[in-house]
């Protein structure tokens, strides 16, 4: 089992579900948060006062997917988030020690679903 977590812009949050919905992936967690990578941020001036905006807003996704979905769910959200210009995102798989469905009481694989 592996956990798949997903930074991507908020842009292309739509057209990543699409990808993964077509993988037959709909289980999945999305959160906004901020960050900056490469891109640094940028600067903005209101009134003559210069502003440094160094986290820019981001949409993270986390899936637990079983071994065998793990290359087609992550080459779904590059196809889905790839814009090619810097920002288009990272993705890291982390291993999944154990997981638990708290309505049926499963365990592992059979618990991801």
């Amino acid at each position: 089992m592996k956990m798949i977590e997903a930074i991507i812009q908020p842009e292309q949050l739509d057209s990543v579900k699409q990808e993964l919905y077509k993988e037959n992936v709909g289980k999945m967690t999305v959160f906004q948060v901020k960050g900056c990578g490469q891109q640094m941020g940028y600067s903005e001036s209101y009134r003559g006062v210069t502003h440094q905006i160094n986290l820019l807003p981001k949409v993270c996704i986390r899936i637990g997917v079983n071994d065998d979905f793990v290359d087609k769910t992550v080459k779904a959200i590059i196809k889905g988030a790839k814009t090619g210009n810097i920002g288009d995102g990272k993705i890291f798989v982390l291993p999944l020690e154990q997981c638990y469905r708290i309505r049926t009481d499963e365990e592992g694989d059979a618990a991801i679903g």
